[in-house]
């Protein structure tokens, strides 16, 4: 692609839209227009910077990082405030710390910062998990699908998707804890999201 082959940018193009599609519609309130937008931007920009990419990640997480600002540029640029993801259903450390800091302060500058970061948080997360894990979540808690339907997109019984969705919810609440979100691992300042 570096080279001028449209080949290798057709299936460029055509192997990654649709991930980042998906990634772009459930953060951006299922605004299938806003979603087209933010990954066509997101694509043009990764294709002038590809020549910075060092594969230390891998070229979708890489992508996502550019789809991740382009998604903040179009609430800023609309002076709105993205929706939180609400990913901590049935994990009880997750749930505990969200909940602690919506009580925290009401319009407290500080909470308010910590509650932002916290969303951060639960995104950068989401988006580092197996594809599958990160479907299945995303269709049950921001999608508000029922299992059967999830069962189906994943082409799975009903008993072997409330498997992935267990061991989904698992690997969140893992990774969740690791970047230290849950309240054991609460430190005072948490990681600058990308």
């Amino acid at each position: 692609m570096l080279g001028g082959d449209e080949r290798a940018f057709d299936e460029f193009f055509a192997g990654h839209f649709p991930p980042l599609y998906r990634f772009a519609m459930s953060r951006l309130d299922q605004d299938a227009d806003a979603a087209e937008d933010v990954v066509q931007k997101t694509l043009c920009l990764a294709i002038r910077k590809l020549d910075t990419y060092r594969g230390e990640a891998s070229l979708l997480t890489w992508l996502c990082t550019f789809c991740r600002h382009e998604i903040h540029a179009f609430f800023a640029r609309a002076n709105r405030q993205p929706r939180a993801l609400d990913l901590a259903g049935e994990s009880p450390e997750v749930l505990a710390a969200l909940e602690s800091l919506w009580a925290d302060g009401g319009e407290d500058p500080e909470a308010e910062l910590r509650r932002k970061e916290i969303a951060g948080l639960v995104h950068l997360v989401l988006d580092r998990l197996p594809a599958r894990y990160a479907d299945a979540l995303e269709w049950k808690y921001i999608d508000g699908l029922p299992v059967q339907e999830i069962a189906d997109r994943l082409g799975l019984g009903l008993k072997a998707a409330e498997s992935v969705l267990t061991r989904a919810r698992h690997a969140f609440r893992d990774g969740f804890a690791a970047v230290g979100g849950a309240p054991a691992a609460r430190r005072t300042r948490v990681p600058e999201t990308p």
